[in-house]
């Protein structure tokens, strides 16, 4: 039987500019089952997670759980759990740790702070640190928001921790069903699509070493879904891999048409046209769900912009 992600994959959907949102990451290890919503449908307290929800609101802050790849007895929570939380602007990329017996405290972040980058106010209430380890991998798993993230999530983060990975966690909910196996790699904040675990182990490595590896990726979290497309494209087209290296400093225009503006920390400037289209022919986003035409991030043309001319070639 045909699932979301065989239609997706069948129909060469491409990948880039389909990410996720959100400047900063706030993770909470959540070991048992998920629900559909899973910050109200799991094992913590839903009144702290409609609050959570309430407080990350317009924040910059995306929450989400996480836990240990492997069988998910319900065997109960831990006493102590894993906190994590990330920025994933360029130029203040940082990656914290914790642990916490009070999941409640959460609430006393100021999510405004944390969302612009501040990771103070996460030091000060968990006692956070920056994380020394390797780069993490978070491979959705949230079978209960749709059967492709099960069926070929699961699998993925069970091999790569079962192949000695390390900071490998299934998370709770990345988006894009129709791609899975779906993956966020922190501290950088890009996301994959249609992950296997020996380009996840290459995407990884490409993380300790500074690069993005920009086969199978979907976007940046720092920047909404044109200006993913955009800067994969300069990526691409200035063979520009270092992570810090670009930034997108302005987005003008609304859909169905943006102009981009990325810089590099050289001085470089690229202009980048970016066209919202549908993805033809119908398929559905989700599995079970109805077909619809997805929208998808063209690439229209990429210009350098050269302080004497102002204007370079250009790549359609």
């Amino acid at each position: 039987m045909s699932t979301c992600t065989t239609t997706s994959r069948d129909l060469d959907e491409p990948l880039a500019g389909t990410a996720a949102t959100a400047r900063t990451w706030l993770l909470l290890e959540q070991p048992g089952p998920w629900g559909v919503k899973a910050l109200t449908s799991s094992h913590l307290d839903p009144a702290l997670g409609r609050a959570l929800e309430a407080a990350a609101e317009d924040s910059g802050v995306r929450i989400a759980l996480i836990r240990r790849p492997g069988r998910h007895a319900d065997c109960g929570t831990p006493a102590a759990r894993r906190l994590y939380a990330a920025h994933t602007v360029p130029g203040n990329v940082w990656l914290h740790t914790a642990t916490t017996t009070e999941p409640e405290r959460l609430l006393d972040l100021d999510f405004a702070a944390l969302g612009k980058g501040d990771p103070r106010t996460f030091d000060a209430a968990f006692r956070g640190r920056p994380h020394t380890g390797d780069p993490l991998a978070l491979v959705c798993t949230n079978g209960k928001r749709d059967r492709c993230c099960a069926l070929l999530g699961r699998p993925l983060a069970a091999e790569l921790s079962a192949s000695g990975v390390d900071g490998v966690w299934e998370v709770t909910h990345l988006g894009g069903h129709r791609f899975s196996p779906t993956l966020l790699v922190l501290p950088f904040g890009y996301a994959y699509g249609r992950a296997q675990a020996p380009h996840v182990k290459e995407v990884l490595q490409g993380v300790r070493e500074g690069r993005v590896v920009v086969e199978g990726c979907r976007g940046s979290s720092a920047w909404e879904r044109p200006a993913q497309a955009a800067e994969l494209a300069v990526r691409t087209a200035a063979r520009e891999y270092a992570a810090n290296a670009l930034t997108v400093v302005r987005t003008d225009g609304t859909a169905p048409r943006w102009e981009v503006v990325v810089a590099h920390t050289d001085g470089r400037l690229w202009r980048v046209i970016v066209a919202r289209g549908a993805s033809l022919p119908p398929r559905p986003e989700s599995c079970g769900a109805a077909l619809g035409s997805p929208a998808r991030m063209d690439v229209v043309a990429v210009r350098e912009l050269r302080p004497a001319d102002a204007v370079g070639p250009e790549h359609g």
